[in-house]
């Protein structure tokens, strides 16, 4: 396993002992980690292929303990990079080697449920199905459900605008949000968006979202809560033929039909689940659709009808329809296992994470069984198919020397193909360390450079989560000419304990 750091941070000038002592002074003995063996854990996010030990980690127990920290880093010109419950797989929380770590674990608490407004305020390090758990009891529940709800954070979700399997028909996180509160660099406490629908002004709530902890340090958020349906069903669709299943999906949502969830596995994801999970999938299939209604009774059935209607259409060689919510939940509990399934059977993977318009699933997965021969790695299929998210799971051994690079190529290729096909070298995991070189051929210059003044503008110092998410002009360039990155990264012109070169962009 690789414990190298990606050569996109810049460097700080950081005097550690006159940090630690500051901190000490704002913070309990407890919420400040300093010795190697404390600093170990936080060294990764869900990425693990990047390490990068941090020089402190802190953990505030409150916003006014939060400020203090930013202020003090901000003065002493350190880098800061936010932390949730690390499950991203990008590398957006990977630490930075002369900046402080700020986990938010112990903002967790759910600080009140409006049963009437069908809203939750919750602190960032709330957990995503503690949510749901919370306002269970109204008949309600937070619709958008990573695989990683069980672990993954509220703070997190924002910063990555994470999606789930109900994202087609109930959104991604920046659609279920509607207010959050943070800190700027300086220490300031800014809001974005408002209890209501709309809020005058720019649209900075968008903004905040999916922003990978460059422009805020998130304290609250106002979430919506969705109505529990009355009923809830899962059709099961087999295909003897990946084209086939990809094809169906399209159909499906030409017909007119918005399912609550629409996914699809190909035959090595289900035969790494199914020994793990036992959910009942067609062992011989060579994909799989999960495709869910919900609403009422008589609405789930004429939608399921259509649905079945559609996939005997497409191809599909089975079709089995959940007849017991446990039986729906065991469906949906072996697509949600995709991730740890695979981790069984191969000592590492990564997980990319492109979208494509769905019109060409089927193109997508030919292309990937031509690049496993290529690069002679596996790859176990699962997507959040109804959006055309990928989820291609690339598995390889870190141990086994050129295993590494090969998949890390093999992704990036897949990443360029979604472009090259209409689509976005992401779709819910953010671009952190693991696709900023990817960013180039995604964008021109000129966007580029919007990027970083947008980023100027919040934090014309590029203190916060600094090497993450955007590239600059130099590393773009030996990107495209060469196929390989520059040693410039993300805001590379940043000059270490100064105000660097913004809010002047750097150019292109």
């Amino acid at each position: 396993m690789s414990t190298e750091s990606t050569p996109a941070a810049p460097r700080f000038d950081v005097d550690r002992r006159l940090l630690v002592a500051r901190l000490r002074a704002v913070l309990p003995p407890r919420s400040l980690l300093v010795d190697e063996e404390d600093l170990r854990p936080y060294e990764c996010d869900g990425l693990t292929a990047y390490r990068e030990l941090p020089l402190i980690v802190a953990l505030p127990a409150n916003e006014g303990e939060a400020q203090a920290v930013l202020r003090i880093c901000h003065e002493l010109r350190v880098p800061v990079v936010p932390r949730g419950a690390a499950t991203g797989l990008s590398g957006g929380a990977m630490p930075h080697r002369d900046g402080v770590v700020v986990s938010l674990a112990k903002l967790k608490e759910i600080v009140r449920i409006d049963p009437l407004a069908r809203t939750a305020v919750v602190q960032p390090g709330v957990r995503n199905l503690a949510v749901s758990e919370a306002a269970a009891p109204y008949k309600l529940y937070y619709a958008p459900d990573p695989s990683s709800q069980i672990a993954c954070t509220i703070g997190g979700n924002v910063s990555e605008n994470s999606g789930g399997v109900h994202c087609l028909k109930y959104g991604l996180t920046v659609h279920n949000v509607l207010r959050v509160r943070g800190l700027t660099v300086e220490g300031e406490v800014v809001e974005f968006g408002n209890a209501a629908l709309d809020a005058p002004g720019y649209d900075l709530l968008a903004l905040i979202n999916g922003s990978e902890g460059m422009l805020a340090l998130i304290t609250e958020v106002t979430v919506k809560l969705t109505p529990k349906p009355e009923l809830a069903q899962v059709v099961l669709a087999s295909f003897d033929d990946v084209t086939k299943a990809g094809n169906a999906v399209a159909d499906i949502i030409a017909a007119g039909i918005i399912p609550a969830g629409l996914e699809m596995m190909d035959k090595k994801a289900t035969h790494a689940v199914e020994p793990y999970v036992n959910a009942g999938y067609d062992m011989n299939a060579e994909a799989i659709l999960l495709c869910e209604s919900d609403g009422t009774p008589e609405e789930v059935a004429e939608e399921i009808g259509r649905m079945k209607a559609v996939l005997e259409k497409s191809g599909a060689s089975e079709i089995r329809v959940s007849q017991s919510e446990a039986e729906r939940l065991l469906f949906w509990a072996g697509r949600k296992a995709a991730f740890p399934a695979v981790g069984r059977i191969t000592p590492d993977y990564l997980c990319m994470d492109g979208t494509i318009p769905r019109k060409n699933l089927a193109r997508m997965l030919i292309a990937i069984n031509e690049m496993e021969a290529r690069y002679g790695l596996r790859c176990a299929n699962v997507f959040h198919a109804g959006d055309g998210n990928l989820h291609p799971l690339l598995m390889y051994d870190a141990n086994q020397p050129g295993q590494l690079e090969r998949a890390t190529a093999f992704g990036a290729e897949i990443l360029e193909l979604s472009v090259e096909l209409g689509g976005t070298i992401t779709g819910e995991h953010g671009v952190g360390v693991e696709k900023i070189n990817q960013m180039c051929a995604q964008f021109t210059p000129l966007e580029l450079d919007a990027f970083h003044r947008l980023k100027a503008a919040f934090d014309p110092a590029g203190l916060f989560n600094p090497g993450k998410a955007i590239p600059t002009a130099a590393r773009c360039r030996e990107y495209r000419q060469t196929g390989r990155p520059g040693q410039g990264g993300a805001l590379s012109g940043a000059v270490p304990g100064t105000s660097s070169n913004f809010p002047d962009a750097p150019r292109f």
